[in-house]
């Protein structure tokens, strides 16, 4: 047998033996493999990083970077092996996923939305099926998407069981059924999403262009108050003051042109879409913290309407879980004003050491306040 001190140091295999040593006799010790995120598979950080953002935020499918891959760099990657890493690190990020939810549901703002996307079932040959990204987020924080099958009021109400705060969102009927069930909830609705109705009907009658105006007035008082810097107070006064008497005016108008209208004109179809919501148009004047719209959800739905003119459908409904998960880092991430790539390969190399004491340290919120040069140029 080997010496005591030559058992203790490691001896890469390699390396030769020492001549005073047979070889026979001489003890090898192969030192353990670091953890990696992908057990047993070849991809580094950096490889991971850029099919993550190829994907999900550049919008390339995986047939694209096979043939990039193969074409460019003379390396073989299949789209399934790519499609077998990112349900690997799904697996990965979704203790994160539940810190951002646990902090998001604990603010008492969230703006909500949900837009379609196609995805293919087994089970169903021969057709596509629409599923949907239920999407959630507080203004200038993190973004959540929730993928689902369906459009019933139950999935966000699961979503968002124990949430108590205030609620902003488009026009869709759910919504009132959802602030109902979840008790303790106050419904917003989103004012650009009344503008675009009579956006709609500008080319039916020239009394819509009079509504079109009053919004404009509408969004320079939240323009300015946005360019001063204004906090709550102040922008529930100045709303008050300005905003109310514009708001008045619009529902007097809208009382006299519904009697005006044909009823299968679009004007009166934005007027009763508008006082059917009425009151919850109106609530952001009295409370400075919510903004006028929902645009917040929207600009981070956004990025998926790109994605899906590129590869049309989601394949698996289990697929469209995993790009939630993408979705919610790589959105969090931009709406922190943070470099994602900076961002997953610090993470990604940190995570399969990591505690589960130390996950609170690696959302995008703390770690964007520790990586203060990991911030996007082009924002401030």
């Amino acid at each position: 047998p080997a010496p005591a001190d030559t058992a203790a140091a490691p001896v890469s295999s390699a390396v030769a033996t020492p001549a005073a040593v047979p070889v026979s006799e001489a003890e090898v010790i192969v030192a353990p493999l670091p953890n990696r995120l992908i057990e047993k598979g070849l991809p580094g950080v950096g490889l991971l990083t850029h099919i993550v953002l190829s994907r999900f935020q550049d919008h390339l499918p995986y047939y694209r970077q096979e043939k990039v891959f193969a074409e460019r760099h003379d390396v073989r990657i299949s789209r399934q092996t790519m499609c077998g890493w990112i349900e690997e690190l799904e697996g990965w990020f979704e203790p994160l996923i539940g810190l951002i939810k646990e902090q998001m549901l604990r603010s008492r703002y969230i703006q909500v939305d949900e837009t379609f996307v196609r995805y293919l079932d087994p089970e169903v040959r021969g057709k596509s099926q629409r599923g949907y990204f239920w999407v959630y987020t507080h203004p200038g924080g993190d973004v959540l998407f929730d993928w689902q099958t369906g459009r019933s009021a139950n999935l966000p109400k699961s979503f968002l069981s124990g949430y108590e705060g205030r609620i902003q969102c488009d026009g869709y009927r759910v919504y009132p059924k959802l602030a109902r069930e979840l008790g303790k909830c106050t419904l917003h609705f989103c004012a650009a999403h009344l503008r675009r109705k009579f956006l709609e009907a500008k080319d039916e009658t020239p009394r819509a262009a009079w509504y079109l105006l009053q919004f404009r007035h509408l969004y320079d008082i939240e323009r300015r108050l946005r360019v001063q810097g204004a906090g709550p107070r102040l922008r529930a006064a100045v709303r008050a003051s300005e905003a109310r008497p514009i708001w008045n005016r619009i529902r007097r108008a809208m009382e006299i042109h519904s009697k005006l209208t044909l009823p299968a004109n679009r004007l009166v179809t934005a007027i009763r879409y508008g006082t059917d919501r009425w009151e919850g148009y109106l609530r952001y004047i009295d409370d400075g913290e919510v903004e006028i719209d929902s645009n917040f959800v929207e600009n981070a739905i956004r990025p998926t309407a790109i994605g899906k003119k590129n590869f049309l459908f989601v394949g698996h409904p289990d697929a469209g879980g995993r790009s939630a998960v993408m979705y919610s880092i790589i959105g969090s991430c931009r709406n922190r004003g943070i470099n994602p790539a900076l961002y997953l390969k610090d993470v990604l190399t940190r995570l399969p050491d990591m505690k589960t004491s130390e996950l609170k340290d690696y959302t995008p919120e703390v770690w964007a306040k520790r990586h203060p040069e990991a911030r996007l140029r082009n924002r401030k």
